[in-house]
């Protein structure tokens, strides 16, 4: 996190307000994984779309690729600054 400019919080600890970055990206994975591609069949297909989810944040030569969600990797970077 340090290397990112993260800090870590001070005061509360436990709530939302301590881990804010974690629960963004779990509030971006359920809505863009599994409420929108969900019902599921089984569990290696939520494995397999979060996968697929993951990639596309963290492999570089993905960023002309379609997102899962249905946009592009750039415009999703654009907009979660």
């Amino acid at each position: 996190m340090a290397a990112a400019g993260v800090e870590p919080a001070v005061g509360s600890v436990g709530d939302s307000f301590d881990n804010a970055l974690a629960e963004t990206i779990n509030g971006l994975y359920k809505a863009e994984v599994m409420h929108r591609r969900g019902p599921w069949r089984s569990f290696e297909a939520v494995e397999f779309a979060t996968l697929e989810w993951v990639d596309c944040f963290n492999n570089p030569a993905g960023a002309h690729r379609q997102h899962p969600a249905g946009r592009s990797r750039g415009t999703l970077l654009r907009h979660a600054g």
